[in-house]
């Protein structure tokens, strides 16, 4: 799968949620470095794929994480590669590497049918909790699909082209300061009637999870400053924290209670928090 970058390790754990079958993921090379951090993230079936900037000596890494995604393609695994190369908030596809290409061309002398899945994705925003995403699957794209050439070099940039050629037509291309066309592009109407359900629920979870939102919130503005991993960070350490806020509690409830109704909140909650986050602003 080659997709584009926009939001951090975020892009791909929602695509992770949308295939039965494990993602392989090609992660920079430097989070690699410690030994508990290598198992973690390989447990995860995360790959390391180091950039000239993280140390020329890494580079011949690489091509042992190819070996491995070619071993994991002979089993019709899938590899997600973020194409651009680099992760920023914004609308826009920037320029992609060569080392999507390279995988697949390597691939294809060595008789691996492997295929390209082009993949855009699109967030309403960067920095709010509760957003809406666009994601476009393309079509795939084969050995068959890349015209014969004289070189190696055209080899790569035929089949960037390739991928190019569909993710332009996925990623969408909006300044950040046109809030017109965010508000266009994004902005799901809500109808009366889930308004009117959902008006005192989403009330009640403005309420109940504020004592854990804003401060984990602010925590994760001031470790994410000048980067672009907020939304990551933040779904990331919620995924972690909210069960203990939700036994937590509960507990509370029953100790205050000892009534076995006090488990509910295991469940009112959760859906307290879901009823605000479709009414909240979205963009």
């Amino acid at each position: 799968m080659a997709v584009n970058h926009p939001n951090s390790f975020l892009d791909a754990i929602i695509l992770c949620t949308l295939f039965n079958a494990p993602l392989h993921s090609l992660v920079r090379g430097d989070v690699f470095k410690r030994k508990a951090i290598r198992r973690i993230l390989t447990a995860l079936h995360m790959l390391p794929v180091y950039r000239v900037s993280e140390g020329i000596e890494n580079i011949d890494e690489n091509y042992k994480t190819f070996d491995v995604c070619k071993k994991i393609f002979k089993k019709n695994g899938i590899v997600l590669i973020f194409t651009e190369g680099l992760c920023i908030n914004e609308w826009h596809l920037r320029p992609l590497k060569k080392g999507t290409a390279r995988l697949a061309i390597s691939c294809w002398a060595d008789g691996i049918p492997l295929k390209i899945l082009p993949i855009g994705i699109n967030y309403s925003s960067f920095n709010k909790f509760g957003k809406n995403i666009h994601l476009q699957l393309g079509e795939f794209i084969t050995a068959k699909s890349i015209e014969n050439s004289d070189s190696y070099g055209q080899s790569i940039q035929a089949v960037n082209q390739k991928i190019k050629e569909q993710l332009q037509q996925f990623v969408f291309k909006i300044n950040a300061t046109d809030h017109a066309s965010i508000q266009r592009v994004f902005f799901v109407p809500q109808s009366l009637s889930k308004k009117m359900v959902l008006f005192i629920p989403s009330i009640i979870g403005w309420l109940l999870h504020a004592p854990i939102y804003y401060p984990i919130k602010k925590a994760v503005l001031k470790i994410s400053v000048e980067t672009d991993h907020f939304d990551s960070i933040l779904i990331s350490v919620f995924f972690l924290v909210y069960p203990l806020y939700l036994l937590l509690i509960t507990s509370l409830a029953w100790l205050l209670t000892h009534h076995w109704l006090s488990l509910g909140f295991l469940l009112i909650l959760p859906f307290t928090a879901w009823a605000h986050v479709q009414l909240k602003k979205q963009l």
